[in-house]
């Protein structure tokens, strides 16, 4: 019986829940990296270098990092309703700005203001899976919400590059379009959000008696179990994990995930169109990769949830995006490359889903909100490194192939950090029993 009130109560919770959020984050990721495909024209028409676009790109993350754990504390007060929706009105309008860009200094203020608009959305949604979602089943939903990315990248490149191609209508060049047009769904989104999410489990009308008693039931249990053996369950412990080792190391480990995720997000298009094809072969082509990526990731994380275990399903997916990169930095060939982008994609996408579900093993409520947050922060720091990075080195030695072993160097690192971490830290007290598909 009480298994029946479970099956039921997750499969409800998560079509309610899943599929909305995971159109929040296409959308998120969509205005956040679409740069990559406007600077295949914008570039020209501001006279931007390959070191301006990498700051450009990067600076964004600056935005974010400051404003990321007020944010989430905020939310965790407030609730996600009204805090989710702020955050998409704000940061469509920004995007849309984004469009009136005349050089280099409104382009950094404008990418930075969307970083700190859009910081807390991310680490708002993980926190949110954990007020649904009992910690046996987070990485698999986990891994579904963040498909999202790899499947805005397979659809949004060949609409942006179709939106590249509306240059002259209406006076407004092709880039500028993209921006606008691609603001639109965040804004009308945000409003949708204020009345269709719900923020804890009491408040949810929508399931069955049973099941509404069942899920706080559970999460209670699973909190009190956390509060037990970390004491840092509790409101009390927000600050305390600022200075959580365990975060502290998750947050470098993310350094290099976000590192090779916004490479990918920003330069692919740039790094496909050296080749020698068009803008819009380069939208399709671009998007092989995160498509294959998306079956490889939901595999992946129910693997993890199955068996239990974070810290190989890490490791491995990082060391394989560490060799897709270094073999895209030897490709001659448009196959070669594509190919080596796959696997980036892939090692990217995995390591994901199961490295988001160890905080929230070890911190709930306050504490959770503020080692989300902080995690998130500072690993997204590597979105600004990555794309730096490889932008100066594009522009001193004229090849992409330094900046992609710097990347791949940073996700060796985080394998490492990962297995390192596994190695001196206790096992969670929350159990993570295998579940049936």
């Amino acid at each position: 019986m009480e298994q029946e009130i479970e099956r039921r109560t997750l499969r409800r919770i998560g079509w309610r829940i899943v599929p909305f959020i995971m159109l929040l984050y296409f959308i998120a990721y969509i205005d956040r990296v679409n740069i990559g495909f406007a600077a295949l024209t914008m570039k020209d028409d501001l006279g931007f270098t390959a070191s301006i676009l990498g700051i450009g790109a990067g600076i964004f993350f600056w935005g974010y990092f400051l404003c990321e754990v007020p944010s989430n504390i905020i939310l965790h007060k407030v609730g996600a309703r009204l805090w989710i929706a702020r955050v998409m009105v704000t940061w469509g309008l920004i995007s849309a700005a984004m469009a009136f860009v005349q050089g280099t200094t409104s382009f950094y203020v404008i990418r930075f203001l969307l970083g700190a608009a859009e910081a807390g959305f991310f680490p708002g949604i993980i926190l949110y899976l954990s007020y649904w979602f009992p910690a046996r089943h987070r990485a698999g939903v986990t891994a579904l919400f963040m498909a999202a990315a790899p499947i805005s990248t397979a659809l949004g490149s060949p609409l942006s590059a179709a939106l590249l191609e509306m240059n002259g209508l209406m006076g407004l060049h092709g880039w500028q379009w993209l921006f606008i047009v691609e603001a639109v769904p965040a804004l009308i989104l945000g409003v949708v959000v204020y009345f269709y999410m719900t923020d804890k489990p009491e408040q949810a009308t929508w399931l069955k008696d049973d099941e509404r008693a069942w899920l706080v039931r559970t999460m209670q249990s699973e909190q009190a179990g956390q509060s037990g053996q970390s004491g840092q369950g509790h409101d009390h412990g927000g600050l305390q994990a600022l200075a959580n080792p365990r975060v502290l190391a998750l947050a470098l480990v993310y350094f290099g995930t976000s590192a090779g995720l916004y490479t990918l997000g920003i330069w692919a298009p740039q790094i496909i169109k050296q080749m020698g094809v068009s803008s819009m072969a380069v939208g399709l082509l671009n998007t092989i990769p995160p498509s294959l990526s998306v079956l490889a990731m939901i595999w992946w994380s129910r693997h993890s949830d199955r068996t239990g275990e974070r810290t190989w399903h890490v490791v491995l997916a990082c060391l394989a995006a560490a060799i897709g990169l270094v073999i895209a930095s030897l490709a001659h060939t448009l196959v070669g490359l594509v190919a080596a982008l796959t696997l980036v994609n892939i090692g990217i996408s995995c390591a994901k889903p199961p490295l988001w579900s160890m905080p929230t093993q070890f911190l709930s409520g306050a504490a959770a909100a503020t080692g989300i947050a902080t995690i998130n922060s500072i690993g997204n720091l590597g979105g600004f490194a990555g794309p730096v990075v490889i932008g100066w080195i594009k522009e001193q030695s004229g090849s992409f192939a330094g900046g992609l072993w710097f990347v791949s160097a940073l996700l060796v690192l985080s394998a490492i950090l990962t297995w390192l971490l596994s190695r001196s830290q206790p096992r969670s007290s929350v159990s993570v029993r295998p579940v049936s598909p």
